[in-house]
This record gives structure tokens, C-alpha cells and sequence, in this order.
């Protein structure tokens, strides 16, 4: 039998590293596609998913699904792909700082709890 320690905390993290992994995603997708003729990037407002989830947690509502659309103002090439390896690399360094940085927020909101825990024990 497992036990499940959750705070509301924690579940905002959760819905920030499931932001985080999808943004990850969609870089990759983006990277794989660099040579595909006509294919257009896609991503997603970081910012707006994140209140969104946010509000979500907060009326105890389940995640919807992320609005991904294609990125505008980028240069398209003569082929109709507008797909920039340079920026795809630093979406794709953001979105793992962003991880890195939920994972640790994570653990201290864990321990957090387990430290509370083991006082009341006392």
C-alpha cells in the first residue's frame, strides 16, 4: 500500500513540469521537422498555460488540454518551412532549466511535508 502526499503546492508543480515536458515536446518536434518542405513551427504561451493550470488546481478542475498553435513572426524559408535550429535549441535549454527547476521545488515541497510529518511524531 503506497501513500500519496499531496498539497496543493505540489500539484501546481505537477501541472508546471506537465507544462514544462509538453514545451520540450513541441521543440522536439519542431527540431525533427527542420528539413520537412511547408512544415510550420508550433508552440505554445508558456505563460497564459501556466495561469490556466494554476486556476485549474486552485477550483480543483482537471488540466485541459494545452492550446499549441504555429509560432508567429518567424522567417520562412523558400521551401515554406520556418523552423530555426538556433531557436529551437534555446526553447529546448529553457524548457529543461524549467523542468530542473520544478524538480527541485518538488523535492523541497516533499520534504517540507515529511519534515511536518516527522514532527508531530515527536
Amino acid at each position: 500500500m503506497s501513500m500519496q502526499i499531496e498539497t496543493m503546492l505540489s500539484d501546481q508543480i505537477a501541472r508546471y513540469l506537465d507544462l514544462a515536458n509538453a514545451e520540450a515536446k513541441l521543440t522536439a518536434a519542431n527540431m525533427a521537422n527542420v528539413d520537412t518542405p511547408g512544415y510550420r513551427a508550433v508552440g505554445m504561451d508558456f505563460e497564459a498555460e501556466m495561469r490556466q493550470a494554476m486556476g485549474d488546481v486552485e477550483q480543483k478542475r482537471d488540466p485541459r488540454k494545452i492550446q499549441i498553435g504555429e509560432v508567429d513572426g518567424l522567417i520562412t524559408r523558400p521551401d515554406g518551412n520556418d523552423v530555426s535550429i538556433d531557436r529551437e535549441s534555446l526553447k529546448l535549454a529553457e524548457a529543461q532549466l524549467k523542468f530542473r527547476t520544478g524538480i527541485t521545488l518538488l523535492r523541497q515541497e516533499y520534504q517540507r511535508v515529511m519534515d511536518a510529518i516527522h514532527a508531530s511524531d515527536k
